[in-house]
Order: structure tokens, then C-alpha cells, then sequence
């Protein structure tokens, strides 16, 4: 079992950067696919990136193609969520999530692990 807490969410302007932060403790993180997802008010949980255990493969959402960027370094247990140019749609807490076994990456219900999300917030 892993347990996973995020950080380095904020109020960032559009157009700027932001990166954020998961850390995982309690197992061996080099198992498990890590991911991001989003979840704003009155919305559905969306799908934004997730990356394979050994970091050589990611998947990206439509919505943040080009401007987002997911990796992980196994050494130190993280995987980092890196957000150029950022629009306020994006606005959302951002949640880290994590997964030893899956047939789809891209849906939340694979995902028996979380972190408590971050807050994210872009000004126009």
C-alpha cells in the first residue's frame, strides 16, 4: 500500500508556470503507475497524465497536450507535474494517484491509491 501527498498548488497566473509535487511513501513506488487528475467544482473527475512505472511511457489529456509534462524519479519516491502556460480552465484540485495493476490508465476507478489533492488556480 502507498500513501501519496501533493504540494506546490497555488494561484499562478495564465501563461505562467507551475510545478506541482506527488511523494509517495509506505511500498516501493517503482511498482506503481503514477497519475494526475482534476476534479473542479460541480465536475466530474478529469483524467490529465499518468506515467509507467519505470517512467518510460505517459499519457496525456487532450486538454493539457504540450503544456504539461509528467515524470518521476523512483530514487526519491515523486512524481512531479510540470504546467506551462496554464489557462483558467485548469483551475481545479489536482489530485495524485497511483495504481500497481491497469487496464486503463486514463480511468479514475483503476486507481486504489490518492493523495488529498492540491489546489490549483489560474487568473486570466
Amino acid at each position: 500500500q502507498v500513501t501519496l501527498v501533493e504540494s506546490g498548488g497555488g494561484l499562478v497566473q495564465a501563461g505562467g508556470s507551475l510545478k506541482l509535487s506527488c511523494a509517495a511513501s509506505g511500498d516501493t513506488f517503482n511498482k506503481y503507475v503514477g497519475a494526475w487528475f482534476r476534479q473542479a467544482p460541480g465536475k466530474s473527475r478529469e483524467f490529465v497524465v499518468a506515467i509507467s512505472s519505470g517512467g518510460f511511457r505517459t499519457y496525456y489529456g487532450d486538454s493539457v497536450k504540450g503544456r504539461f509534462t509528467i515524470s518521476r524519479d523512483n530514487a526519491k519516491n515523486t512524481v512531479a507535474l510540470q504546467m506551462n502556460n496554464p489557462k483558467p480552465e485548469d483551475t481545479a484540485v489536482y489530485y495524485c494517484a497511483a495504481t500497481l495493476y491497469s487496464n486503463n490508465v486514463y480511468a479514475p476507478n483503476q486507481y486504489p491509491y490518492w493523495g488529498r489533492g492540491t489546489q490549483v488556480t489560474v487568473s486570466s
